[in-house]
């Protein structure tokens, strides 16, 4: 298996600066030295490692970066090393690889004014912004296609084409979005931009190829592309806003379908006695159906987080942006949930496992309980509507939507809900829960006959 180790040049210029280079090692005979071509302070290297200092924040966003561009570097390397025998490499290829990504952000840390290039730009952009994990992963997704979409337009029409940020255009925008719905079918045509690229990074083994984009996903795209403009703009650092005549559409969602509470209650009183490893994940849906929060704030709540007969936490998704305590009342069953696994599990509420296994055991659990109520939803690629049987479908987000679905249903107060869910007031989401069920649909039209 193919290693890379960072290490730093004794050479120091007449700034202090000293290029980082990686030690290669593929097989026990075939070893590079290769440059990277990006720069930095020699005394913010050590072992391997990038320190960063503790108050500078100008120096610490400029070291992100470059932390960043090693990292992009050494996983375009590793990559194309899976695909390509150890024997059949040749410096030649692994430089051409570096090569895309020389000098990024050593410019900045040699005090050059020089203007940034396009995916400098977005690095500084990404390290200036305290997003969560899940965002941040969210703009490097998008870096990635950008990059796909540089490598591509230049290998087919335009040979010394770059993206640069004074003028990307409208028609470049409709252009890259004609490219990326296309691109699962451009993968077969040209596999190594995606070997480079790959189109996801956060699975256990790398997907090279593109899936089908539906209108919902490029719309987030082409919302993060806007922000980062938005954000150059605000810096002073271009005037160019291709988004003056490009228009975005809309996302566009159904109404949520969730579990009503006689089908919640059903599961919950169901015998799953012959399955207790099913049992004990239909027991944590429960708790997750009546205190609404999400997947990643479920599997972080301890039994320190109970705090005078209600639960408080702070949305992972949301907690650099607002940090507001979602404090949520217990009920009965709630309680003796917790109870039932109080000596378990360390000072962990519950017995988790993965989020995949999980949803799993939902759909099975609601299967077994003969939750199979048909419901209308929006395929997220073709935008069509496709009708399927809740169990078919479910997942741990049908407990969050159980919880505010059914709240809202009682008491049409969408603050006083949105305190127990996080959701902020007039939030797109949280509109999409106000559709009126054809219950309270008849109690008015009885009102006027």
């Amino acid at each position: 298996m193919a290693t890379i180790k960072r290490y730093i040049s004794p050479k120091v210029d007449k700034r202090g600066m000293s290029e980082i280079f990686f030690r290669i090692s593929l097989t026990k005979n075939v070893k590079y030295r290769v440059k990277s071509g990006i720069y930095i302070n020699a005394t913010r290297f050590k072992d391997g490692e990038i320190i960063k200092p503790r108050a500078n924040q100008k120096e610490i966003v400029l070291l992100r970066g470059i932390e960043r561009s090693l990292e992009e570097i050494e996983n375009a390397l590793l990559d194309f090393f899976v695909t390509v025998p150890a024997q059949s490499v040749s410096r030649d290829m692994i430089e051409t690889i570096v090569g895309r990504f020389h000098n990024w952000g050593g410019d900045e840390m040699q005090g050059n004014e020089k203007h940034h290039g396009f995916f400098d730009t977005f690095n500084d952009f990404l390290a200036s912004r305290d997003f969560s994990k899940s965002r941040t992963n969210g703009y490097k997704t998008l870096c990635r296609a950008l990059h796909r979409y540089e490598v591509h337009r230049a290998t087919i029409r335009e040979g010394n084409y770059k993206i640069d940020l004074d003028t990307f255009s409208a028609d470049d925008l409709a252009d890259f979005e004609k490219f990326f719905r296309t691109e699962w079918e451009l993968y077969e045509q040209y596999p190594e931009i995606y070997i480079q690229y790959p189109a996801e990074m956060r699975t256990q083994h790398k997907t090279h190829k593109p899936q089908k984009r539906g209108d919902n996903i490029v719309v987030n795209v082409m919302n993060r592309i806007r922000a980062f403009y938005n954000w150059c703009i605000a810096q002073e650092l271009t005037t160019n806003n291709p988004f003056c005549k490009y228009a975005i559409k809309s996302e566009r969602y159904g109404t949520p379908y969730y579990l009503t509470i006689e089908e919640r209650d059903c599961i919950a009183e169901y015998d799953l006695s012959a399955r207790p490893a099913l049992a004990i994940q239909r027991d944590i849906f429960i708790f997750q159906c009546l205190v609404g929060c999400r997947v990643s704030d479920l599997k972080r709540l301890k039994k320190t987080d109970v705090i005078n007969g209600a639960i408080e936490y702070v949305a992972s998704k949301t907690k650099k942006e607002r940090g507001d305590i979602i404090r949520v009342p217990l009920g009965g069953r709630a309680r003796n949930l917790i109870q039932k696994y109080e000596g378990n599990n360390d000072n962990r509420l519950f017995p988790f496992i993965s989020d995949q296994r999980y949803n799993d055991a939902i759909k099975e659990i609601c299967k077994v309980c003969g939750i199979d109520r048909v419901v209308t939803i929006i395929n997220p690629t073709t935008g069509r509507d496709e009708k399927h049987p809740i169990y078919e479908i479910a997942s741990s987000h049908i407990a969050r939507r159980t919880f505010i679905g059914n709240l809202y249903k009682k008491v049409k107060d969408p603050n006083l809900v949105g305190s127990m869910s996080g959701h902020k007031e007039g939030s797109r989401a949280f509109a999409r829960y106000r559709e009126i069920d054809d219950d309270i649909k008849r109690e008015l039209i009885n009102l006027i006959e």
